[in-house]
């Protein structure tokens, strides 16, 4: 089961790569190598978004 993170990553992943083949900049031939590096970068975003913190009462 997905948590929360990777939901949100392959839904913005599945945004990111509709929109790249309609600019086609990705193609059927690409698309299997193309989304799993999509997803990463944006779940790996996500996740490092996550441990930054604009409020100096969460840092230590």
């Amino acid at each position: 089961m997905l948590d929360k993170d990777q939901k949100e990553a392959l839904q913005v992943a599945k945004e990111l790569t509709c929109k790249l083949i309609e600019t086609r900049n990705v193609s059927q031939n690409n698309i299997e190598n193309a989304f799993p590096n999509i997803f990463r970068v944006v779940y790996k975003t996500i996740l490092e978004a996550g441990n930054t913190s604009d409020n100096p009462h969460d840092r230590q």
